[in-house]
C-alpha cells in the first residue's frame, strides 16, 4: 500500500500523508515532520456483529447505508487468523491471492517474509538493519516472482531499494535504489515483468518497466507522478498535468500509452484511485470528500458513501471484486457493492486491505505502543464471504 512524502508536487503531498498514516499504525515508520497522533486506545480482540443477509443489487446511483457486521464475516475472520513463529511479531505489509507478505521481527533481526497458505514463512531478505529498515510494500505472481520494497530509515525522505525474490532459488536480487525524492514504491508485477516508479529529480518521477529474470529496466514515463497500479490489461498512475492531476495509462504488455474509458479520463484531482480493471474507486473532494465508484457499462460514477466518519480523511482504497476497502485515521471500512452497504471490519486504528480475491485486516490488541499487545493479522477468501446486510 503507497508514495512518499519527498516530492515536493501536489501528488506527492497528499501521497506522504496516505504512507504516513499506513506506517504509524501497520509498519511503524514515523516521518520527520509527524502528523499529530491518536491517544492511544484498548481495541477489542473481535469487531462488532450484526444478523447477515443477502441483499440484492443496487442500482448505479443508489448510495450506500452502514451496517453492522455480520457474525459470518467475525468467524471468518477469527478463522483465518496467521500464526507466525514464535518469538516474531509480524506486521502486515500485503495481501493476494493465496499468499501474503508481512515484516517478522524477532531475535535481534528482521525480515521479509512471504507466507503460503499453511506453510512457514519464506525469507526473502533479512533486513540489514532490524530497527531502521521496514518493509514498505511488496506483490507477488502466486507463482515464481515477488517484488519487495525496503525503507532504509523510519522517516519517509529515507533512500529506499526495490528487490526482486525468486521462489525456484530462494534468493534476493536488488532492482533499484532511490535516493531522490519521488514516489515510494507500490510494485507490480505481472507475466514476468516489474513495474514501479522513482524519482529522477527536478521534482519528476520515471515509471519503469524491468524483467524480473535480469535485464537493464526500460524507462516508460516521466512526469510528476504517483506510484502506478494494475488495472486488468494497464497500468495507471495519477499524473500532475496543466489542468490538474489526472488519470495515465499505458498497457501493461507493451508499455505504449492506452486511452481510459471516457468517465476516467475526464476525472480531475482524485486521489486514491485503484481497480480491478472492471471496478473503479476513488475519493473526490476535500471539504466534503465522497467514495465515488465507476464500473464497466454504467453511464456515469455514482457517489456511494458521503456520510461522516466513514469518509473522514478516507485513503488507502483496495478492491476485490464487489468488495471496495479503505482507511480511515481511526478504522477500516469495508463496502459490499452488491448488497449496497459497508461495514466497519476492525477494531479502532486498525488496517484492512482487498486485492485479488484476498481480504486481510491488521491490528492490535491492547495499547500497540507497548509490548505487552498483540498484533492480529487475519486472512480469509473475499469470495467466500457472504454478502453484507441490505439497506432498509
Amino acid at each position: 500500500m503507497g508514495t512518499s512524502g519527498r516530492s515536493p508536487s501536489p501528488v506527492g503531498a497528499r501521497a506522504a500523508l496516505t504512507l504516513l498514516l499506513t506506517g504509524i499504525l501497520v509498519a511503524g515508520c514515523s516521518s520527520a515532520r509527524p502528523a499529530p497522533e491518536p491517544a492511544p486506545r484498548e481495541a477489542s480482540a473481535s469487531a462488532p456483529r450484526a444478523p447477515s443477509a443477502p441483499a440484492p443489487r443496487p442500482s448505479a446511483q443508489a448510495a450506500a447505508c452502514e451496517v453492522g457486521l455480520p457474525t459470518a464475516w467475525s468467524s471468518a475472520l477469527a478463522a483465518g487468523e496467521l500464526r507466525v513463529p514464535a518469538g516474531e511479531r509480524a506486521v502486515l505489509t500485503d495481501t493476494g491471492p493465496g499468499w501474503t507478505a508481512v515484516q517478522l521481527t524477532g531475535g535481534g533481526q528482521r525480515r521479509a517474509a512471504l507466507l503460503r497458505g499453511t506453510d512457514a514463512p519464506r525469507t526473502l531478505l533479512t533486513l540489514a538493519d532490524p530497527v531502521e529498515h521496514q518493509l514498505l510494500a511488496a506483490d507477488f505472481d502466486g507463482r515464481r516472482w515477488a517484488a519487495f520494497a525496503v525503507l532504509e530509515g523510519r522517516t519517509l525522505d529515507s533512500p529506499w531499494s526495490l528487490y526482486v525474490w525468486d521462489a525456484t532459488t530462494g534468493a534476493s536480487r536488488r532492482l533499484a535504489r532511490a535516493d531522490r525524492p519521488g514516489p515510494l514504491p507500490q510494485p507490480v508485477v505481472r507475466d514476468g515483468t516489474v513495474h514501479w516508479a522513482q524519482g529522477v529529480g527536478g521534482g519528476k518521477a520515471t515509471v519503469y518497466a524491468a524483467a524480473a529474470g535480469g535485464g537493464a529496466p526500460r524507462a516508460l514515463r516521466t512526469g510528476v507522478m504517483d506510484a502506478p497500479f494494475a488495472a486488468g490489461g494497464l497500468l495507471v498512475w495519477r499524473e500532475s498535468a496543466g489542468s490538474g492531476t489526472r488519470l495515465t495509462a499505458v498497457s501493461r504488455a507493451g508499455g505504449r500509452p492506452a486511452a481510459l474509458p471516457a468517465p476516467l479520463a475526464a476525472l480531475r484531482d482524485v486521489r486514491s484511485v485503484v481497480s480491478d480493471g472492471r471496478t473503479w474507486a476513488w475519493v473526490e473532494g476535500e471539504a466534503e470528500p465522497r467514495l465515488m465508484v465507476w464500473r464497466t457499462g454504467d453511464a456515469r460514477p455514482a457517489a456511494v458513501v458521503t456520510t461522516s466518519p466513514a469518509v473522514d480523511g478516507m485513503d488507502q482504497l483496495r478492491i476485490s471484486g464487489r468488495l471496495v476497502t479503505w482507511r480511515t485515521p481511526e478504522t477500516s471500512y469495508a463496502l459490499d457493492l452488491g448488497s449496497g452497504s459497508y461495514a466497519r471490519i476492525t477494531p479502532a486504528y486498525g488496517y484492512a486491505q482487498a486485492r485479488d480475491g484476498a481480504l486481510a485486516v491488521a491490528y492490535s490488541v491492547g495499547n500497540a505502543k507497548t509490548s505487552a499487545s498483540r498484533p492480529v493479522i487475519q486472512v480469509v477468501d473475499a469470495g467466500r464471504l457472504p454478502g453484507l446486510p441490505g439497506c432498509g
